[in-house]
């Protein structure tokens, strides 16, 4: 029995399917933790697999590969280097169901020593374990180096259940991998859900969070430690992949970690900048894209779209395109080209009123009699669309869209036009935080980033009414109303999932909301076409959120 233990905690980022990959990650921070003398490490959920593997995981050849790997790894262990908490799918020796678990494995001495399962599988917002993964049965603690260490996995620690069963059975302190995505308010309330466990356990505990961009979750990393009374001695980066090395010590009162590296956590808008950052680059990255194109308009969404490319991808890899129409304003020009210019971005233009007129001419024998309406503006950014999507075959780039939560909430886009492309870094930002975020980057350059220091967008960007410019003397508030009472309403109907009468409650007008809620019910089945985005709210549109199209519940009021 030790009295110390050094532990690895290891915050990577896997890519899911990537099993080779995967594996060298795990090789290389074993080096790294093995210079420094560590004893065990712990990996984030599923680090082997990447997480989440969803369906991935229902192919036994899938989970075949994953098992040799684990098992390769665990011949690893054989020398005198540090034992590890590895996490993979895994059905175990006898290979009795076709479903795997999600497991923690503890490999030393060249052997797979203990295998533990998740218990608790979650099944909501973006999360369907119970679909692909078993239960498994409540743990008993892993003994290593005659200490009894608790292995609860991920939302095994959202409830008291598991934790008062390995605390019970004689667990001394708890080493949790997890798989948390980034959302706006989360990291306060991961404090908050910890400090529950270790009062109610009486146990220290490390929390340690997987980093990267998937699809169109992020995780932030941001783990830490948790001891017996409440300290935070440990804290790692957000966003960024670290090998956090700890100190355990046996106490007179129990376990405890002794104090060592604590990164302040990101404040709001740094934190949802840094996650839209960091997942553009590891979609675009990890899927093999050599760059992406986007369309630089002189507005803000664009604007801000391609602040975030560029500090993700660097300026050379990032194609802008400025796509007038006879409606666009000398402003707009301006301030387009001001963007370029500060980004070192490549800006061509392309001018759409040859598009336009063809159009024109072809549908008029069909248009004879109708008055002009929506659909001409649609055939603008249906033109545009039609540029940027040649561009991104041509040049194989991902098409970047750059439309926002609040347009995308009440349909204020147009299907096959400024929702073509392949991702959207705003998806899920609403239109408030689309301002705060572009003051912010204009003010700050985030660790990392490769884009400029100082401003990315001129101010009149920023300051402008935001319009379309699809006719003459457009503002978006000609169809909806203002932004700010936009998206508290949004926010309420969305988040909150709130009914009429309790947002009218909060101060607005009645018409408004429910003329709101219509729009945002009926623009459901723009959204089942949209492309996938970076995830920052509680409850982003996709996964997180799943209306049926057919749905005549609006109609009761």
């Amino acid at each position: 029995m030790t009295d110390r233990l050094r532990i690895a905690l290891c915050q990577s980022n896997p890519t899911v399917g990537a099993i080779a990959a995967n594996v060298e990650k795990v090789r290389a921070a074993r080096a790294e933790a093995a210079a420094a003398d560590a004893d065990l490490m712990l990996f984030s959920e599923l680090v082997i697999s990447g997480y989440p593997p969803e369906d991935l995981v229902l192919k036994p050849f899938f989970l075949d590969k994953i098992e040799a790997a684990v098992r390769e790894l665990a011949q690893d262990t054989a020398d005198d280097g540090p034992a590890m908490l590895v996490t993979a799918p895994w059905r175990g020796e006898k290979q009795t169901h076709a479903k795997a678990h999600n497991a923690v494995l503890l490999l030393a001495g060249g052997e797979i020593v203990a295998v533990r399962h998740k218990v608790d599988l979650p099944n909501y917002g973006v999360f369907d374990e119970k679909r692909v993964f078993i239960p498994g049965d409540m743990p008993g603690p892993i003994s290593f180096k005659g200490v009894r260490i608790g292995v609860p996995i991920c939302e095994d620690i959202w409830t008291p259940d598991v934790i008062e069963c390995l605390e019970e059975s004689g667990a001394e302190f708890f080493l949790v991998p997890n798989g948390s995505p980034f959302e706006v308010d989360k990291p306060d309330f991961r404090i908050h859900l910890v400090t529950n466990r270790v009062v109610e356990s009486g146990l220290a505990l490390a929390y340690l969070n997987q980093v990267g961009g998937q699809d169109e979750l992020v995780f932030d990393g941001a783990s830490f430690v948790l001891n017996a009374d409440r300290s935070l001695p440990v804290q790692a980066p957000a966003f960024e992949e670290a090998v956090l090395i700890t100190d355990w010590v046996r106490g007179s009162d129990g376990w405890y970690c002794e104090p060592g590296t604590k990164v302040p956590p990101p404040d709001r808008m740094a934190g949802m900048y840094k996650a839209l950052v960091l997942g553009l680059r590891d979609y675009v990255e990890k899927n093999g894209f050599p760059g992406i194109v986007l369309g630089l308009s002189g507005g803000i969404d664009s604007a801000l779209s391609a602040a975030v490319a560029v500090d993700a991808l660097g300026a050379d890899k990032v194609h802008c395109l400025m796509m007038p129409s006879p409606y666009t304003s000398k402003e707009s020009l301006e301030d387009a080209a001001e963007a370029a210019r500060l980004l070192s971005v490549t800006l061509d233009e392309v001018a759409i009123e040859p598009a336009m007129k063809a159009f024109d001419g072809m549908l008029a024998p069909l248009f004879e009699g109708l008055a002009a309406d929506t659909t001409e503006e649609n055939i603008q950014a249906r033109s545009r669309g039609l540029i940027l999507m040649s561009i991104s075959n041509k040049l194989g780039y991902l098409l970047l869209t750059t439309g926002n939560k609040s347009e995308m909430s009440v349909g204020y886009a147009t299907l096959y036009g400024d929702m073509c492309g392949g991702y959207s870094v705003l998806k899920d930002v609403y239109k408030m935080d689309v301002f705060a975020l572009s003051r912010w980057r204009n003010e700050n350059r985030p660790a990392g980033a490769l884009g400029p220091e100082g401003a990315v967008m001129p101010e009149r960007i920023i300051t402008k009414p935001p319009s379309a410019e699809l006719k003459p003397d457009q503002t978006d508030q000609d169809s909806l109303p203002p932004y700010d009472v936009l998206d508290d309403i949004l926010a309420g109907l969305i988040e909150g999932e709130q009914s009429v009468d309790e947002i009218v409650a909060r101060g607005h007008d009645p018409q408004t909301v429910q003329r709101v809620w219509r729009m945002l019910d009926l623009a459901e089945y723009k959204r089942r076409q949209a492309p996938p985005g970076v995830k920052v709210t509680s409850r982003a549109f996709g996964k997180d959120r799943r209306y049926p199209i057919t749905n005549a519940f609006r109609k009761i009021l």
